[in-house]
């Protein structure tokens, strides 16, 4: 059978080749054609010295995740590299690109590593739900100590070649895997046969320190919540110094073994790919350019104009931040600056690298400015006879063949490109709160909008370190269409009985950060009540805060008050009082509710929603949606999105479930959507679905 490995000679020295492109992933075929390439060069006379190594872009940069969760295939990459082990000439790893998960594994079996200074090497495995199961927690802790495998380990965060050999795990740094790892192997001739297995030095610090993994875990304790991968991540490391090397490793692999058949790993798994099918646009072609984006004009200088040309200068591009009130101007700097020194104080920037940032955005208090950018960015108040005016200023002051972007969050973006002389160069890019952080950028294309546009828009959103979702034009798009739906649901809830504490308690125990009212009080109540007043609609209690001038955090009092310096929620008799009073006035009678109770009630009408976007084709796919809401919303990612969600349930009791709210609410909106209907009828999921 032909592998994707060969081997081929320089002088007495071996070079192993994985070529199996794209990311050398360690596939059946790549692990059998190591093992045969190493017995032959083993069993040779004339080889004295071993170079596992790629070609292409990098080392082997993990397993194979189309082969998780089908039976496992001989050989197991424990088996190669308890092969690797047993040569009697040194294998060196010869690094490049990235070596992680399985590739980072394979290469701790060598008896060298070397690297080039740009690689990268790490376990990220717990990110899928798992722990590295070929070996990778007992013999990480043995080349750079228990404390640093942990953390790298329970993270899945990557070490560069520099870190790595300062820690011990990399013997080298070399200018190439070429000339300079022929020369590294030739002197590793005669020096023994080192195996990270026998190694226990560093080991010694665990065993001097009793309380070190349980203080660990306590201090992962609150990012790891509602994982089970960190956990057994600590308890395999553990065994690294409890037991013997091979009891050890039998743990690690029954450790790994039960993650595989976990919900949590599932929902990882799937979210993998569905992350990597965002980028995927039908109807697109591949190869469609995109514009040159040397430099970006933003408009409005607030809360989100200000984040998002923080995520501009972060990723190294030049920025004009306009805002025609000198004022609002000044103030939208300044709090720029906050945020980055911020940032600096706590170990996440150095100074230079502040004034560097700094330095690539300029305040200008004139529309003008924007005339050279490739890129203008709207950022104003979400009103759409001001964005409509703002856009047909831009046609007149923006260059030819400038894109022109809104990141209006609710509003129809073709009734503001029709503003222009140039639909065709308008798209959304709704970035979300804050803008420096938050990872997902809604891409919104209109009905105009060029695919050269569309492209752009995407490319630009993943150079900036973000995730872009393609979607369509509708009242909220996605993300923000399906929250109204739960903002009703809680509102209604606390009307009922519920108070705002439980109801966000359900949420949070859910795995949501923070729950529904919180989350309200920390974005300002006054946004939505703007929107509500715009389109005619009232929220009772919502409404009120608002008139009583309780907007949240940013005065201390929302649907709950805070003290002075705090972002706790702390509940307010007040509050419960008002609620119970719009209730009586309105005839509503109140009861109590369980967790579960509160659960379907925000988180049914959602799914419908996001039933009701795929029959409209305003997202491509429900996994789509699923990524909106990891990435925008803090769904646990460890329950993969609202339509995994909703598959693992069963359409069916979805149907049945919404059918029942809808008669107890007297509600029809809450009637299950035809979707729902019609895949639960034909025994298929949102997974099965593409509009």
């Amino acid at each position: 059978m032909a592998y994707p490995v060969t081997l081929t000679r320089q002088g007495e020295i071996a070079l192993v080749t994985i070529d199996n492109p794209p990311v050398n992933a360690s596939s059946q075929a790549v692990r059998a054609g190591v093992m045969e390439a190493i017995d032959q060069a083993d069993t040779d006379p004339a080889i004295t010295a071993i170079i596992l190594r790629c070609a292409g872009r990098t080392f082997v940069a993990g397993a194979d995740i189309t082969e998780f969760g089908k039976p496992p295939r001989e050989p197991l990459l424990s088996s190669v590299i308890a092969r690797i082990e047993r040569t009697g000439k040194p294998v060196t790893a010869a690094i490049h690109g990235t070596a992680l998960g399985g590739g980072f594994e394979l290469a701790m079996g060598c008896h060298y590593r070397v690297a080039v200074a740009s690689a990268k090497v790490g376990l990220p495995e717990v990110k899928l739900g798992l722990l590295p199961g070929a070996g990778g927690t007992q013999r990480l802790p043995r080349l750079i100590g228990v404390k640093r495998a942990l953390a790298a380990i329970a993270s899945g965060d990557f070490l560069s070649a520099g870190e790595a050999h300062a820690a011990g795990a990399i013997d080298a740094i070399l200018p190439d895997i070429e000339g300079a790892a022929l020369v590294f192997a030739q002197d590793t001739i005669g020096r023994g046969l080192p195996k990270v297995r026998d190694r226990d030095a560093k080991l010694a610090e665990a065993r001097d320190n009793p309380t070190l993994f349980t203080d660990f875990a306590a201090s992962i304790a609150k990012r790891s919540r509602g994982f089970k991968a960190p956990a057994a991540c600590i308890e395999a490391v553990k065994a690294s110094v409890e037991r013997s090397f091979d009891d050890a490793l039998r743990y690690e692999r029954e450790l790994f073994m039960g993650l595989m058949a976990t919900p949590e790993c599932k929902a990882q798994r799937y979210f993998f790919f569905a992350e990597r099918e965002a980028a995927k646009l039908p109807g697109i072609p591949s190869d469609t350019p995109a514009h040159k984006i040397g430099s970006v004009a933003v408009l409005g200088a607030g809360t989100m104009g200000g984040g998002i040309a923080m995520s501009f200068a972060n990723a190294g591009l030049p920025v004009t931040l306009i805002d025609t009130d000198e004022a609002a101007l000044q103030r939208g700097l300044k709090t720029i600056r906050d945020n980055y020194q911020a940032t600096a104080r706590r170990g996440g920037l150095d100074e230079a690298e502040v004034g560097a940032r700094l330095g690539r955005i300029t305040p200008v208090a004139a529309l003008t400015a924007a005339a050279d950018a490739d890129l203008v960015i709207e950022a104003v108040f979400e009103d759409l006879a001001l964005k409509r005016e703002v856009f047909g200023a831009l046609d007149r002051i923006a260059k030819p063949g400038a894109l022109l972007a809104s990141n209006t969050s609710t509003l129809d973006l073709d009734a503001i490109a029709a503003s222009t002389g140039r639909p065709e160069e308008v798209v959304g890019m709704h970035f979300f709160s804050p803008a420096n952080v938050m990872r997902l950028v809604e891409v919104v294309r209109g009905a105009a909008s060029s695919a050269t546009a569309v492209t752009t828009a995407m490319t630009l959103s993943r150079k900036l370190g973000k995730v872009p979702v393609l979607v369509g034009v509708c009242d909220g798009f996605v993300g923000n269409r399906m929250l109204a739906q739960r903002s009703r649901a809680a509102e209604r809830l606390i009307l009922e009985g519920a108070d705002p504490a439980q109801v966000d308690r359900a949420a949070f125990d859910f795995g949501f950060p923070m729950g529904p009212f919180a989350m309200a009080d920390l974005a300002g109540l006054d946004v939505g009540y703007r929107v509500r007043q715009s389109r005619g609609e009232a929220s009772p209690v919502a409404d009120r805060l608002v008139r009583m001038e309780r907007l949240g955090q940013k005065t201390g009092a929302g649907y709950f008050r805070y003290a002075e310096g705090s972002r706790a929620p702390l509940p307010d008799p007040a509050v419960d009082r008002l609620i119970a009073a719009v209730a009586a006035g309105e005839g509503i009678e109140r009861r109590d509710f369980t967790p579960a109770e509160i659960l379907d009630r925000l988180i049914l009408p959602m799914i419908n929603e996001g039933a009701k976007i795929l029959a409209d084709g305003k997202a491509m796919r429900a996994s789509d949606i699923d990524v909106i809401w990891v990435y925008g919303y803090g769904w646990p990612i460890y329950r993969g999105g609202p339509m995994f969600h909703a598959d693992q349930l069963g359409l069916d009791i979805i149907r049945d479930r919404l059918r029942h709210l809808s008669e107890t609410l007297h509600n029809p909106s809450l009637q299950p959507a035809p979707l729902i209907e019609e895949l639960a009828a034909q025994g298929r999921g949102f997974a099965d679905f593409r509009s």
